[in-house]
């Protein structure tokens, strides 16, 4: 596949390293040369230094041949013009990076199609509902949902209270009112292991279970946790983040919102009608204490700045605060969330970039997820023709069981964690767990 991505930055850098090891033909545009050059030393793919409005740019990268163009550049403008150019210069499909959140609706993202940008994406409105469905499950570090919440995959840390060290995944529902659910990763000392029902946790591990979304909180009593009511929560940072972030929460929560600049803090004013909005400087613990940060039941970290981010977080888990989400630019801390004791890490580059892959992936792919920390991917495929996968049970097909399973599969209205005599039929979503080695297996099955 021809791949064309205008912008380097941090969401084009990403994608051209997921892409490169997938041995696609990347093309990668940007006008900073010092940018590409960096790229260059990190990348097998080829750069080329312009505006990517440019038509001889666009020319000389042969978007006319690209299967896919992708405009991700810091400019909105750019990104739409861009799209369209290629689309009218051969780009057989165009996806394009935009701020603007009135650009998400269903009319507007209509018209963009008929001008020729096939898919309309915010990073920034990505990482806000994430941040939302956080908070409405604010005992998990990690919840994805398939099919409007059907099925979840669920993240969790084994801490030292929880009932379930030195026991096996197998016995999460004994005692209980049986509810099904199976373990689909497990990540130790930075190391992803594929669970069985026999593998023994120990403290500190982080589990992910598929499970029917109604049984998550079912679930909580083994981790040491009780379902936690939300009701106050402060956001810290003057971004665009941390906006989309209050005006998707202040209709449910009591929320606080720290702004360090004045004229940004109007701004917000403007939007917010249902939230309180502080001046002052967010990595100061002086006054988050002074503003109620012991009696926050949520504490969201969105500013610009990473270390003010994490290390705020941690001063928020120090104050007793229940839930704490830290927004990070840095790969590497994505990896030790757990480890520095913050509930949830979210990186809006890894997000977004998730979002894009789908239209890279072979077979009908509905949905991707990428686990924290996890090197491994939760694939989302609909079965749209009879072929071998609906003609024996899981068990007969062959799968390598110690990379690949079947988290899931959605069946009409029906969520089911299937067994090994199950068998898929045309029109089933099918949720799959892969470690890298294995996704190459797993679209020759679903394509």
């Amino acid at each position: 596949m021809k791949i064309v991505i205008a912008g380097a930055g941090s969401i084009g850098f990403h994608l051209a390293k997921l892409l490169e090891k997938e041995n696609q033909d990347i093309t990668l545009i940007d006008n900073n040369a010092e940018v590409l050059e960096g790229v260059a030393n990190k990348l097998d793919v080829m750069t080329l230094h312009g505006n990517a409005t440019s038509i001889d740019i666009l020319r000389e990268a042969e978007v006319s041949k690209a299967n896919l163009f992708i405009a991700v550049t810091t400019s909105q403008e750019t990104n739409l013009l861009t799209a369209i150019l290629a689309k009218q210069k051969g780009a057989k499909r165009t996806i394009a990076r935009v701020n603007n959140p009135e650009f998400l609706n269903d009319s507007q993202k209509s018209y963009f199609a008929t001008i020729g940008i096939d898919h309309i994406i915010s990073p920034n409105h990505l990482a806000a509902n994430e941040i939302k469905r956080l908070i409405e499950r604010v005992s998990l570090t990690d919840i994805f949902d398939f099919e409007n919440g059907k099925i979840s995959v669920a993240g969790f840390t084994i801490d030292g209270d929880s009932p379930l060290v030195g026991r096996p995944i197998s016995s999460i529902n004994e005692g209980q009112k049986k509810f099904e659910y199976r373990g689909v990763a497990l990540l130790r000392n930075h190391t992803t292991i594929i669970p069985k029902n026999h593998t023994i946790l120990q403290k500190g591990d982080h589990l992910y279970l598929s499970i029917k979304s109604e049984n998550v909180d079912n679930v909580l009593p083994f981790l040491g946790r009780q379902k936690q009511d939300v009701k106050k929560v402060m956001i810290v940072g003057d971004t665009t983040l941390a906006l989309a972030t209050a005006v998707n929460l202040q209709k449910n929560y009591h929320v606080t919102l720290v702004v360090k600049n004045k004229n940004i803090a109007n701004q917000f004013l403007n939007v917010l009608d249902k939230t309180l909005v502080i001046i002052g400087d967010p990595g100061s613990k002086d006054l988050l204490e002074q503003e109620g940060l012991a009696h926050m039941d949520a504490f969201i970290a969105v500013t610009p700045n990473t270390e003010i981010n994490i290390l705020s977080s941690l001063l928020a888990e120090d104050s007793g605060v229940y839930k704490t989400i830290a927004l990070v630019n840095n790969e590497v801390y994505t990896h030790i969330s757990q480890n520095i004791g913050i509930d949830t890490i979210i990186n809006k580059k890894l997000i977004a970039a998730n979002n894009i892959f789908r239209y890279v992936r072979k077979g009908h792919i509905k949905a991707i997820a990428t686990l924290h920390g996890v090197n491994a991917e939760i694939i989302e495929f609909e079965i749209t023709k009879d072929n071998h996968v609906t003609r024996k049970t899981l068990g007969e097909l062959n799968l390598r069981v110690s990379s690949i399973i079947i988290a899931g599969v959605i069946r009409g209205e029906d969520s089911i964690i299937p067994g090994r005599d199950f068998i898929l039929r045309k029109g089933d979503k099918v949720i799959v767990f892969a470690l890298p080695e294995s996704i190459k297996h797993v679209e020759s099955y679903f394509m």
